[in-house]
């Protein structure tokens, strides 16, 4: 909510000399030299403001939160890698909110590849929809019977896509984790592209063809840029102790009954505390009838951190058996409470208390604004309290006590001390209501009051006291313990007979202001409210915040005053900036000093010294930032400083924002009839008391405007636009041992009156005060004009007139009809205003003017328009009226409708006070005296602009796409242009089906317009269709606002005539382009390089027959990075010889251009412009500079163009040669007769079409339309893409002008009923036919007669340049010897021969012309960059859905062992039996053909996706070979031993022998040798099996021998081959040893075999074990009968 300042501390009074300074400077400005080179220029700041955007408050009263946006979600799941698991089935499951879409399954495979488009719609709330939950998880074996397992899960909030660049994460890789056991680590990755769209925004199509950087998954994972690659697990414990101050939730009617039944009154409700996070609830227990609970337990979550949710939703519900609803809610910001940086600290927060916000606390069975509970929207009452404290705490998964599952749990903990969250302390709220109007009408005729609360205190329906203290925590006041009695004898007086709180005003009836709007007759006396209340005192936190508010502040305004001066042009922006920056460092010294007095108070949480610590660090290093950055400030670079002082201004809001609530907000009510009407919320720390003037709230003791507004829903749309009351308020909040100073900032001249007589009457507060001191002035409101205001009627026009409203005066301007751009240059006077306060006060900060623009209509009330806000320069009576203050400058001012513009009005205003001599001392009214206009007064001279006689020469061309008015069509339509009063017509188009264009170009005509060109008025364009009889029927109108663009500058002479000073610049083309065709003996490479050993293959010559369109386009779309590392490898390669073609290919690629190529261009407006035509009234619902520029509004097209000169025309131009005074300005322009074209249209691709069926794709085709040619190209619709690539040409006759817009549709092809459309673009063919930049037929980067890159300009590049020569009257180009030409006094150089087909060389100039055609920017006077040839990405916009996206589109002027998605195509060898060696041997052979796309790398499969599918779907996927080894099991089911998957684009060189075959050649690939089989053709080797074990470790299973080989379709067919061991080219039976056998036949031979050959070493080893026991025992045995036969001698 917005309010507005009377600010206390007066500028100095040269602040008011510093507003029109520039004016004088500005004349001197043209002869001195540049400022910035005068040392002391450069160093000169100007702290105070130059421009006047004080007088512009910038309020918007509708509210922008809560209101539903169509959003748009889209998800690209692309593949999986590194699933962990054996031999899976996995799906990937993609979920937000409650939305759950699924891709298909892929069998045995742990990388599946998908390659899966699916869109979500959204109409929520951005903040709901930002707080979703996007969860992207993968399923193993979900089928229709069973849910599958989860193998594991990433999450991540909606906010965290939308806060990244352009909106998305393109091709990044999604870490899984498995939520039942977070010590598992990783589970795998899902590669994804995430896209949140809102309505307006742009998305950018990324390009991407290679996938070899992002298969680098640990640089590419889906996470923002400051969160780290390795997530931690994470403990979040959330304290709920207890809650105060809810509300009461029954009727009397219901206590009543409830007491009848059961004997006693209990607390009707039930709370207990829910806590949403990353996706998870918890709740606490249920504290039945209790308004104050107390719970005393913690919720405890476990997530990954930093978590990627950034909200924490804590919200009190009431449990009730049939639905329970929501009392309050509280979001806590993840990012404001704690800090990632080097000296951060982890989320901490409390314990504090935190206030909610809701609705009203009235109690009704239907809440209306039960949303607000819900955290949507401003709260419009207090609701609760809650006492909360937040921990954080990293775990250490690999200590054995951690629980590895994820679930919420509830635990008990210790209460809480009473004093733990500060000291309790008595606080007054005090405030004074100076006047009241703009009362909206409605209501005007009952009784109104304001009442005042601050939290439950103040509040009609619960009125809490001064808590016990010692009895409990201090119960802070919320809660409602006792009545407070008034005026009741028994409660302690403790300060003089100050007993009661008087909370709100009384009920007066309002008096009529004028037709809409009512004020309350408040007059000299004024009403007053004052309210204690006890809270615990952490006022130091809102100290901080307000510190650093008024540092905000006074930098935004700072900023705003630095724009307006770029804006209007005035001089020295960047001493202005340089203050600014001053202030800031100054400001920011300031906080340090006094944020370090911070004394030790009860109650300091952890998150109070952290914040301390992070604020002090921020502002010192910000401080000292900006007074390097002053020091850095010039002229040239003022746009980019405001930029990062943007930063600063972002970075201390986010700051001064404080997680940790103290004293509740105020809120304001407007009560009529007993029924609360509007209301308006003030932040308590705005309004918050401290002895020290920095820490002051920015409202304290200060008068400020406030407007009140509709609660909740009711304030969206039209209703909330008007205004429901504003108020001038003074508020005072402090605590009640400060308040001595409380009435202080008032206006002076008062007399106090006290509720109370008698004793202790000094320090009781007034109720009510008497002014006997004011001031009378007069006001004067300049209005001159408006512009671009909204179209409120059917015809797209209006009949606008403004309304002024000061103080309790309004008075309206007269209507002026039929015109968005009224000039009503009228001056309203408002005499004897009586203004309260003293004189200084109202001179530096005058109350606020508000001025209203209503439609006019015949019947029925006048329609709001939209309105906006000033405040006026003042006069006292005893000064000067005269420079530099007086008069005043008209300036713009923006008019809101809503939160959306709606226009701006020319306007100025001056408050003169009437002094002892009454009138006779204000300054005389001189109106100029040429016309009268009866009692209006026109806006005086000295105010009104210095006019000077133009001339506005039009071209008028053609109308183009004019739809039907009143169900009739244009046929004789006249253009009518009008400027200033004065205007023009067009020759009348007889026909307009038959010939569109108007018979006569140029016509002109004088007029007065200001001198100064901010203040041009707008110029009206009108279609009118003559009908017959004489009717005239208005088609449409389009204001061109600013004129600027077309004022004719005649240029320097001294600058165009610099080529004859004969400069030559000698321009290379590009410095390879000299190589392409010099024969190899000349380079002195051999052309190939010795290869050292063991070096791999140098990629082969590329074939150019290989080579085709696609490859170019491919090629091109490659980032810039491959094409220079593979033009340096290309380079090294050949020794500069056979590369050079290719080279030459890389260095003129097709160039993609990510928008349409008239964003490139400027819509190739360059001498032909067009004006859309409107009709109809603007929808309400967005900003008029949207909505002017409406699909539904749009009734045609105006082409032409405007040029306005001062007047006498300068006389150089009419003595050139050949001037033709018919055309004025427009020379050397076509004439615009008809001319047959072909039109070539390429469509390349869409990408992310929306999906149009119910199985979330789409059967996408191509329609084109241009005139009445209509191409649908049906048959050749893809099945089941949202991505399809056409690959398509088409040709079309045509005729301009009559045929100028080509539309492009991809359609959705349906079986049965009509085709959807998925979304167009429209293209304007005839602005590209005529712009000089010649998008006709993009230039190609090289010239060639025949192949793939053949020219196809119908001229040749000498054609081209000689005609750009004739047509810019240059010399023609000079072709020289030695590959030179000349154009315009410089020198290009280029190749002079060019091959044949047969491989001749002949001469041709036209290398060198295509040189100069590719750098014609640099000729000067003429030159303008041509456009290159090209593929442009256009945006699909489906009519149904403006302004969001429906898909991209690209227009131009297909080898498994089983092939990876083909499962259809799996083959198997036979079995190799009873394999007691573990070794099978099969020789077999597979074959499998496939469609394989070379320039994308992919393979082409077309298959129907079920038996129910009408047809095939076409899927493009990596070629990448599955080889799996199975053990065969005759009655269970075969048991998975191992796989291996090579990509044959890159894969790993097979080991030459089965020792040399390791595991490292899958887990260490990026440092082996790689192959690619698309180049080697064939290959052998061994190649390792690989599979999880138990601890998910990967292992080696075994190891296979393979030779692969590629054949060409031609090739294979020429050498067929059997599959299997068949013909044709048998292969030989195996040799598979006898030893595959059964064992129970021969038992022996099988013991044996095990013996001899698995066990060998291990019999020896355990015989030899065995004779060393034997020996050992009898050694043990024979020992003591041996020692005795010894020692007896035996």
């Amino acid at each position: 909510f917005i309010t507005m300042k009377r600010s206390k501390h007066r500028a100095s009074k040269d602040d008011g000399k510093g507003q029109d300074e520039p004016a004088i400077l500005e004349t001197e400005d043209m002869r001195m030299p540049d400022p910035d080179t005068i040392s002391l220029a450069s160093v000169t700041a100007v702290t105070t403001n130059v421009s006047n955007k004080r007088s512009k408050p910038d309020i918007k009263i509708e509210p922008s939160a809560g209101r539903p946006v169509d959003f748009q979600v889209s998800v690209t799941v692309i593949e999986a890698r590194q699933l962990v698991g054996l031999n899976m089935d996995p799906v990937v499951c993609v979920e937000i909110g409650d939305e759950k879409k699924y891709t298909s399954m892929k069998e045995s495979t742990n990388c599946p590849y998908y390659n899966e488009y699916f869109v979500f719609d959204f109409h929520v709330p951005p903040d709901v929809m930002f707080d979703k939950i996007l969860k992207v998880s993968v399923i193993h074996s979900k089928n229709l019977l069973r849910s599958g397992t989860l193998v594991g899960s990433f999450k991540l909030d909606v906010g965290t896509v939308y806060t990244q660049p352009e909106h998305q994460f393109f091709h990044k890789w999604a870490t899984l984790c498995d939520p039942d056991d977070i010590t598992a680590g990783c589970k795998g990755y899902v590669k994804c592209d995430i896209a949140v769209v809102a309505k307006g925004d742009t998305v950018k199509t990324q390009h991407k063809a290679n996938e070899t950087d992002e298969d680098d998954i640990e640089g590419n994972l889906l996470l923002p840029e400051d969160v780290p690659a390795e997530r931690q697990w994470a403990r979040f414990y959330v304290k709920i102790y207890r809650a105060e101050g809810l509300p009461k939730m029954n009727t009397s009617i219901m206590a009543n009954v409830k007491k009848a039944f059961i004997g006693e009154n209990k607390d009707l409700v039930d709370p207990y505390v829910q806590v949403q996070f990353a996706g998870q609830k918890g709740k606490t227990s249920i504290q039945k009838s209790s308004y104050e609970p107390i719970w005393n337990e913690q919720i405890v979550f476990t997530e990954q951190f930093p978590p990627l949710c950034r909200r924490m939703k804590v919200q009190i519900r009431d449990s009730d058996k049939v639905n329970d609803v929501a009392i309050g809610t509280h979001f806590i910001d993840l990012r404001k409470i704690a800090n990632d940086g080097d000296k951060g600290f982890l989320p901490t927060l409390g314990p504090a208390w935190v206030n909610m916000y809701g609705s009203t606390r009235s109690y009704t069975l239907m809440d209306e604004y039960q949303d607000l509970n819900e955290g949507l929207g401003e709260g419009v009452s207090f609701r609760a309290r809650l006492l909360i404290n937040l921990a954080v705490e990293i775990l250490d998964t690999s200590s054995p006590e951690v629980m590895s599952s994820t679930e919420v749990q509830v635990e008990g903990v210790p209460n809480i001390s009473d004093n733990a969250t500060g000291k309790i302390e008595e606080f007054f709220l005090y405030g004074c209501f100076l006047e009241a109007t703009m009362i909206d009408r409605k209501i005007g005729d009952k009784p109104i009051n304001f009442e005042v609360t601050i939290g439950n205190y103040g509040s009609e329906l619960d009125t809490p006291t001064k808590p016990k203290t010692k009895k409990r925590k201090g119960g802070d006041g919320d809660d409602e313990e006792s009545e407070l009695i008034h005026g009741s004898s028994d409660e302690e007086v403790d300060d003089g007979g100050d007993m009661t709180s008087v909370s709100s005003t009384p009920p007066m009836k309002p008096v009529i202001t004028d037709r809409n709007y009512f004020h309350l007759p408040y007059f000299e006396r004024k009403p007053c409210i004052y309210i204690k209340s006890w809270w615990q005192d952490q006022r130091r936190r809102l100290y901080n915040a307000n510190i650093m508010d008024r540092i905000a502040d006074k930098l935004e305004e700072g900023l705003n005053d630095v724009q307006e001066i770029i804006k209007t042009e005035k001089a020295y922006p960047e001493r202005r900036l340089r203050g600014v920056l001053e202030e800031l460092s100054n400001g920011c010294s300031t906080f340090v000093t006094l944020a370090n007095n911070d004394q030790n108070q009860t109650g300091k949480t952890k998150l109070d010294r952290e914040r301390l610590k992070l604020c002090m660090q921020e502002l010192e290093n910000m401080g000292q930032q900006a007074k390097n950055m002053r020091s850095q400030v010039k002229k040239s670079n003022v746009k980019d400083k405001i930029k990062l002082a943007q930063n600063f201004l972002h970075k201390l809001r986010f700051l001064t924002d404080e997680p940790q609530h103290s004293v509740p907000d105020i809120y304001i009510w407007m009560i009529s009839n007993n029924k609360r009407i509007a209301y308006a919320r003030v932040p308590s720390k705005d309004i918050l008391f401290s002895p020290v003037e920095e820490e002051t709230g920015k409202d304290c003791g200060k008068v400020q405007t406030i407007f009140f507004k509709l609660p909740g829903k009711k304030s969206f749309g039209p209703a909330g636009w008007t205004v429901q009351a504003k108020t001038e308020l003074y508020l005072w909040l402090g605590l009640n041992r400060q308040r001595k100073d409380y009435l202080s900032g008032l206006p002076n001249g008062f007399e106090e009156n006290k509720a109370v007589k008698g004793p202790g009457i000094q320090s009781s507060p007034p109720i009510s005060l008497m002014y006997t001191m004011k001031q009378i002035f007069q006001l004067r409101v300049h209005i001159y004009q408006a512009r671009s205001l909204f179209a409120a009627d059917s015809t797209g026009l209006s009949d606008p007139f403004a309304r002024v409203f000061f103080s309790t005066h309004s008075q309206v301007t007269e209507v002026l009809n039929e015109t968005l751009c009224p000039t009503w240059d009228q001056l309203l006077v408002f005499d004897n205003v009586e203004l309260y306060g003293e004189a200084g006060e109202l001179r530096d900060d005058p109350p606020i003017i508000v001025i209203e623009i209503y439609d006019q209509d015949t019947v029925g009330k006048a329609d709001f328009m939209g309105r906006t806000f000033a405040k006026p320069i003042t006069k006292m009576s005893d000064e000067h009226y005269g420079p530099p203050r007086f008069p005043p400058q008209l300036e713009y001012y923006q008019i809101y409708r809503g939160n959306g513009t709606a226009g701006e009005m020319l306007a100025a205003f001056e408050l003169l006070q009437i002094g002892p001599a009454g009138k006779a001392d204000l300054p005389p009214i001189d109106g100029p005296s040429d016309f009268d206009r009866g009692p209006i007064l026109p806006v005086p001279i000295g105010i009104r602009p210095v006019l000077s006689k133009y001339r506005i020469e039009v071209l008028f061309w053609g109308l183009r796409d004019l739809k039907r008015v009143n169900l009739a069509q244009v046929d004789r339509p006249r253009v009518d242009i009008e400027c200033a009063g004065k205007g023009i017509q067009s020759a009348l188009i007889q026909n307009y089906k038959k010939n569109p264009n108007f018979s006569t170009l140029v016509k002109w005509f004088e007029v007065d317009l200001p001198e100064n060109e901010l203040l041009h008025p707008p110029l009206n364009i009108r279609v009118v269709d003559c009908r017959a009889f004489g009717r005239y029927t208005l088609v449409g109108s389009n204001a061109v606002t600013s004129l600027r663009k077309f004022i004719y500058r005649p240029s320097d002479k001294s600058v165009s005539n610099w080529s004859a000073m004969g400069v030559y610049a000698e321009i290379k083309a590009v410095k390879y382009v000299s190589l392409v065709d010099k024969p190899d003996d000349e380079k002195g490479g051999k052309g190939k390089k010795k290869r050292k050993k063991g070096e791999e293959v140098e990629e082969e010559e590329l074939d150019e027959s290989m080579l085709d369109w696609w490859s170019k386009y491919f090629a091109s779309i490659e980032t810039l990075k491959d094409v220079r590392m593979k033009l340096s490898s290309l380079l090294r390669a050949y020794g500069m010889s056979r590369g050079c073609k290719r080279v030459w290919e890389f260095f003129f690629p097709t160039q993609i251009f990510n928008r349409e190529l008239e964003y490139q261009f400027d819509s190739f407006e360059d001498w032909l412009h067009t004006f859309n035509l409107y009709r109809g009234k603007c929808s309400d619902d967005a900003n008029v500079e949207q909505n002017a520029a409406d699909e539904d509004r749009l009734i045609g097209k105006f082409k032409g163009s405007l040029c306005i000169y001062k007047v006498p025309v300068f006389d150089e131009m009419s003595r050139e040669m050949g001037f033709d005074s018919n055309m004025g300005m427009f020379q050397n322009i076509p004439h615009n007769d008809t001319i047959n074209i072909i039109v070539r249209v390429y469509v390349v691709k869409a990408t992310e079409l929306h999906p149009a069926d119910i199985n979330g794709k789409a059967d996408p085709y191509i329609a084109i339309k241009l005139g009445k040619t209509e191409i649908k190209d049906k048959e050749n619709y893809i099945s089941k893409q949202l991505n399809p690539v056409f690959g398509k040409s088409f040709d079309i006759e045509a005729t301009l002008p009559m045929d100028s817009t080509l539309t492009v549709s991809i359609y959705d092809w349906d079986l049965v009923g009509t085709d959807d459309l998925i979304g167009e673009t429209k293209i304007d063919l005839e602005n590209r036919y005529y712009s000089k930049h010649r998008p006709t037929c993009g230039l190609s980067g090289s010239y060639a007669t025949h192949g793939y890159n053949v020219w196809r300009d119908p001229l040749k590049p000498t054609q081209i340049l000689a005609k750009l020569c004739k047509d810019g009257k240059m010399d023609p180009p000079q072709y020289g010897p030695g590959g030179r030409v000349k154009v315009a006094n410089r020198v290009y150089t280029g190749p002079t021969e060019i091959e044949d087909e047969n491989g001749l060389k002949k001469q041709t100039d036209e290398h060198l012309a295509l040189a100069v055609l590719n750098r014609w920017e640099d000729i000067p006077r003429i030159g303008c960059k041509l456009v290159p040839e090209h593929v442009e990405t256009r945006s699909l916009l489906n009519p149904d859905k403006p302004g969001m996206e429906q898909v991209r589109d690209s227009v131009l002027n297909k080898y498994l062992l089983w092939l990876k998605g083909q499962q259809e195509d799996k083959q198997d060898t036979d079995v190799h039996y009873r394999s007691l060696t573990g070794e099978g041997n099969f020789n077999w052979r597979f074959i499998y053909p496939f469609d394989y796309l070379q320039a994308e790398e992919k393979i082409v499969i077309s298959k129907k996706e079920s038996m129910f599918s009408w047809d095939e779907t076409e899927y493009k996927i990596p070629a990448r070979l599955n080889l799996q080894v199975w053990d065969a099991d005759h009655f269970s089911a075969d048991d998975f031993l191992g796989a291996i998957e090579l990509d044959l684009n890159r894969f790993p060189r097979g080991a030459k022998t089965a020792k040399q075959c390791s595991i490292d050649m899958v887990i260490n690939e990026q440092d082996m040798p790689m192959v690619n089989l698309f180049k080697q053709k064939r290959i052998k080797g061994w190649w390792p099996f690989v599979a999880r074990d138990e601890n998910d470790e990967l292992e080696i299973t075994g190891k296979v021998e393979a030779e692969l080989q590629l054949l060409t379709g031609e090739e294979a067919e020429k050498s067929p081959v059997g599959e299997g061991r068949n013909e044709p080219e048998p292969l030989e039976k195996p040799n598979r040893p006898d030893i595959t056998f059964l064992w129970f036949l021969s038992p022996l031979k099988a013991v044996r075999h095990l013996i001899c050959n698995q066990y060998k070493w291990l019999v020896i080893k355990i015989v030899v074990v065995l004779l060393l026991l034997a020996m050992l025992g009898l050694f043990l045995y024979s020992m003591p009968g041996y020692m005795v036969k010894k020692l007896l001698g035996a």
